[in-house]
Order: C-alpha cells, then structure tokens, then sequence
C-alpha cells in the first residue's frame, strides 16, 4: 500500500503541537484547504525539503491557508529538528504508533498532501518534487488570496527530485 491519492477522502486526525494542544485537521479545514507535511527528522529528504516548505508558509500562510508539519518522532527532537532547519510553521507530533502516518499509507517522507476543504486529498507528493512544490505554492497563494511568486530563488540550484 502506498501513499493515499489525489482523489481519496482525507482520515481525520487530532494530534498534539510542540505545545501540547490538540490540532484537528477538521478544524485547520474550516479556514482553507491545509497542506500536511509528514516527516521524519533524520530524513535527508526531509531536511532539505522543509527549508522550502518554511518559504511556501512565510510567502502564503493566513486564516485562509494551512501548513501542518507532522513529525513521527518525539517533541524534544522535533523541536531541535525545527530550530536547526528554521521551521516556524506548525507542527503536530504523530506518537508512537503513527497513528495518521499509517492512515495516510505513509511509506517514505516526506510526503506532503494538499487537503481540500471538502476532506478531499487534491495531491500527494512523495518525496522532493519541485515542480510539485511549485504547485503548492500556486494553490496556497490562490487560497490565500496573494499573487503568486516563484517559490525557487533566481541562481539557487536545486535538483528537479529526490527520492523520500
């Protein structure tokens, strides 16, 4: 079993933030569609892909879009993971079990999801992708009601994949 497709019903979750308070993707859906970044903090992928999604929320992120980092591993970590990596965005910690990892079908991070607000997953994106990434962005400054910027700096070399 893979990764969840554009298309299938997005399982709800309610997980805990670096803070300790709960998160529902049922409540972040009520604002705009959310875009769910699953990880793991010693994934090289994962390392280089966040600095970019960080990007996307800095040029995007309002009341009308969402950008949820998911860690499968413990607060102390994460939080290290976040500092090191400049991620300011929100992160929701997955527990022990993965218990929204194995409901999205996860098998390799990152893997990003783009969650309309119908529930409905309008992309899956496994891996480094970078036009996928660029998608991203579009939909998020459409959501946000900003016009859209290319999310890959003029000159920074950047691989079009890489493998999650």
């Amino acid at each position: 079993m893979g990764a969840l497709p554009a298309g299938s019903t997005a399982p709800g979750f309610s997980l805990k933030n670096l803070d300790g308070s709960q998160v529902s993707l049922a409540a972040a859906l009520k604002s705009g569609p959310v875009l769910a970044a699953f990880f793991k903090i010693n994934c090289p992928t994962c390392q280089f892909t966040f600095p970019f999604l960080e990007r996307l929320y800095e040029t995007y992120h309002n009341s009308k879009f969402t950008l949820l980092g998911i860690s499968q591993n413990d607060g102390a970590d994460t939080r290290e993971f976040c500092k090191e990596y400049g991620i300011k965005f929100p992160v929701l910690l997955d527990g022990h079990s993965y218990p929204a990892s194995n409901d999205y079908g996860l098998t390799y991070v990152p893997t990003l999801f783009l969650i309309s607000t119908d529930a409905k997953i309008q992309e899956t994106s496994v891996g480094f992708v970078k036009a996928d990434l660029e998608r991203l962005a579009a939909v998020a400054a459409q959501a946000a009601g900003k016009a859209a910027n290319t999310l890959f700096k003029p000159g920074e070399v950047v691989p079009e994949s890489k493998p999650g």
